[in-house]
């Protein structure tokens, strides 16, 4: 009689879904190699405790540093957000696609790829191809009349009034009178 052949399709040999490997070092692989390790240490020479704390304390270490990449990340999406935000109503120039300088007025943004859009004259412009900003609020200075000339000197404020006790301070070059004597 001839023995089949078992497969392992079903119980514990099952085969699940392929693994992907991990690329990152995250706290659960670090976490699974310190229980690894402290399974498979010899028993008549244990870890070290020092060594142990300092394992721990680089778990917290690397939690915390990749919580704040994390937030840093967070931070510069919210800046270009904000940034983008603030473009509306100004006049900006950006480089085209054909290299030469366009400037428009942004009239809208779009926050739907992880860079935000402005539209600029009907056309979505990337927030980091923007080049240029000029403030809408600027007033360009006022052309002087015709047949007139611009007032070189600045309005000059009036001199302090003296103080009631004091006498009138004499105009320069000339020199004090003398006073009458009584």
């Amino acid at each position: 009689m001839p023995i089949e052949a078992v497969s392992p399709s079903s119980g514990v040999y099952a085969a699940g879904a392929p693994r992907d490997p991990k690329q990152t070092m995250d706290s659960e692989v670090f976490m699974h190699l310190l229980v690894t390790q402290l399974r498979n240490q010899d028993p008549s020479s244990p870890m070290d405790t020092n060594q142990m704390i300092s394992q721990t304390t680089e778990l917290a270490m690397m939690e915390q540093l990749t919580t704040m990449a994390g937030l840093d990340e967070e931070n510069f999406s919210l800046q270009m957000r904000t940034s983008a935000a603030a473009l509306i109503g100004r006049t900006v120039s950006y480089t085209g696609p054909d290299g030469v300088e366009v400037t428009g007025v942004a009239t809208s943004v779009s926050f739907v790829n992880a860079v935000p859009a402005v539209t600029v004259g009907g056309k979505e412009i990337q927030l980091d191809w923007i080049s240029g900003v000029v403030d809408a609020t600027a007033v360009p200075p006022a052309e002087p009349a015709p047949g007139t000339s611009p007032d070189p000197s600045p309005e000059t404020p009036p001199a302090p009034s003296p103080d009631p006790g004091e006498a009138p301070a004499a105009p320069s070059g000339s020199s004090p009178s003398p006073l009458p004597s009584s």
